[in-house]
């Protein structure tokens, strides 16, 4: 008579033939580590370049709402959102949209790419730097940005939009 033994990962005498042979004993994890990644979800991401990882970490953020000073899925300020996105590829800019306006190279509007930042000021009596966003896609004279407003969070807005021409100072270049 055979006697037949359920095994399970880890019992020592257990070897699966494939990793499908797992799946129904455990929860599988995402891959989003590099190093941990299986080779053909690896080899997507480091086609991706770092500029694309970055809007990509701030897209992640889409919905999140306005919190002074935040710089998570709770909350999080213009400057957190950049701040964060720019940290996770190992990029560290200050924490002060008005500090990170010194940071990288000055460029025309009309030259901005995906991964530039936009500095705007958007309040009146107060004539410095207060707001920060990260363009996203530039499609002929349209410029979107990424950021997080104090009315909607963190969302994405056309440069052609009358209150952000206004307010525009200066576009730069980090990467």
């Amino acid at each position: 008579e055979i006697v037949k033994r359920t095994e399970y990962p880890g019992d020592g005498d257990y070897f699966a033939s494939s990793e499908s042979d797992l799946e129904p004993f455990m929860d599988l994890p995402e891959w989003d580590i590099p190093e941990l990644m299986p080779i053909e979800e690896y080899d997507a991401y480091a086609e991706r370049s770092t500029t694309d990882r970055i809007i990509k970490q701030a897209k992640s953020f889409n919905g999140t709402p306005y919190k002074f000073g935040g710089t998570t899925k709770k909350g999080m300020d213009c400057s957190g959102l950049i701040y964060t996105a720019f940290k996770s590829e190992d990029i560290y800019l200050p924490r002060i949209s008005s500090d990170m306006a010194r940071r990288g190279k000055q460029i025309k509007l009309n030259n901005v790419q995906p991964g530039d930042l936009l500095f705007f000021k958007t309040n009146s009596r107060r004539n410095r730097i207060n707001h920060v966003g990260l363009v996203v896609e530039v499609n002929g004279s349209e410029i979107l940005f990424i950021h997080s407003s104090t009315s909607r969070g963190v969302i994405t807005s056309s440069i052609n939009e009358a209150y952000w021409q206004r307010a525009f100072t200066e576009a730069r270049r980090v990467l």
